[in-house]
């Protein structure tokens, strides 16, 4: 069931600027504009027009911004005025797309809208048939059905909202895991049922939000069952513990062989900026854009690292730093859970070659500074004056 092309479509301006303590200025989200197109991702949602003035001028500076072809989306709820506003902010863009949302789940009917299954029908009906009324024959428009992700109890009606959405113009079925509770399978699995369901009458589309820390293997694998959307954040940014993260979706993809537009060398240094324009800092451990994900200390991994280094397919290494347009290299360091490796290695570094009886004896020196000094790191400095202190070399 794996569509033949996936669009990765960014909501970065919209979801995750909206959950920033300070969301960002007209000049702030240009440059994230310009940031996403350097992406190359398929698609922008600019923003939610409706919320106030600011946002309004925002999505038309952007959408007038847009390259050709470019699909720009903007959000509104089910609500005649509010799309008539939407599509006035984003009807100049070369490719604009009208996104609405309404929810479906049987929790969120019962106690936030507090209507009838009925009336959620006609509310959606109405909504996406005005909004088809007035974009057009030839643009898309996107529903979204909030709360998806709970939707198990009243899974046979979420079928009818979305063909209701459907019959009335809707060309996209977005599915939200609003707010992650189950496994990823779990979620998967109504995936795949609403798309054998719909079929091919209209794209399937993903919106995975990451409150237990899965929103990227959600995603991912709902590929497998027929998503051909998948929408991402810049930085795992958005509500709560934020968006599927656009690098870790990008990078899994690729890395089992799916073909995407996005200019991968691109990624750091975006995720750079965007981490300067929030002022949040991105962890140390965070996969494709953490500062230590090409550090080894373990002494079997050090082993290995040393023996692959120079491959493509590294030992202990998934991708290459430059082709996320990363400028450093695997690094190896000495601590107290270091190997021989890692004092040969760094010392080769430096063009200093030792037998292996001086490795054997500078290693239980280094070791044994380290275990003294509250299990610290031995500088490779600090190796090197060590090699020079206590043995011989030619």
């Amino acid at each position: 069931m794996k569509p033949k092309t996936i669009h990765i479509q960014d909501v970065t301006l919209r979801d995750g600027n909206q959950a920033l303590k300070r969301p960002w200025t007209l000049n702030e989200k240009i440059e994230v504009f310009d940031l996403l197109v350097s992406l190359n991702v398929d698609g922008i949602e600019v923003g939610f027009p409706f919320s106030n003035e600011s946002e309004f001028y925002t999505c038309q500076v952007l959408s007038k911004r847009a390259p050709k072809g470019k699909p720009i989306a903007a959000l509104s709820r089910a609500n005649e005025k509010e799309i008539a506003v939407t599509w006035e902010a984003i009807q100049q863009a070369d490719s604009p797309r009208m996104h609405i949302v309404y929810p479906v789940s049987d929790f969120s009917i019962k106690h936030v809208l507090k209507i009838t299954e009925k009336e959620v029908i006609q509310k959606i009906k109405s909504s996406v048939s005005f909004a088809r009324s007035i974009v057009g024959p030839n643009h898309q428009i996107q529903f979204s059905g909030e709360h998806f992700g709970d939707a198990i109890q009243n899974f046979e009606f979420t079928k009818l909202a979305f063909m209701t959405a459907i019959e009335a113009g809707a060309n996209i079925i977005n599915l939200p895991n609003t707010v992650e509770r189950y496994r990823p399978m779990v979620f998967v699995n109504m995936v795949k049922e609403i798309k054998e369901s719909i079929g091919d009458k209209a794209m399937i589309s993903i919106h995975t939000h990451n409150d237990l820390g899965m929103a990227t293997a959600t995603s991912v694998e709902s590929v497998y069952v027929g998503a051909e959307q998948i929408e991402v954040a810049l930085n795992g940014l958005g509500e709560r513990a934020g968006n599927t993260n656009l690098y870790e979706t990008v990078i899994a993809l690729h890395q089992n062989g799916e073909s995407l537009n996005i200019q991968f060398d691109r990624i750091y240094p975006t995720a750079k900026r965007i981490s300067e324009l929030t002022g949040i800092p991105i962890g140390e451990k965070t996969p494709i854009i953490g500062e230590d994900i090409f550090s080894h200390r373990s002494g079997i991994h050090q082993d290995g690292v040393t023996k692959t280094m120079n491959q493509s397919k590294g030992a202990y290494r998934t991708f290459s730093p430059e082709f996320v347009g990363r400028f450093d290299k695997e690094t190896i360091s000495f601590t107290n859970q270091s190997g021989h490796k890692a004092i040969e290695f760094l010392l080769r570094q430096k063009g200093i070659e030792v037998s292996k009886e001086e490795i054997h004896h500078l290693f239980s020196v280094a070791k044994s500074i380290s275990s003294k000094e509250n299990n610290r790191e031995i500088t490779e400095t600090e190796l090197v004056e060590l090699s020079r202190s206590i043995l011989t070399y030619q």
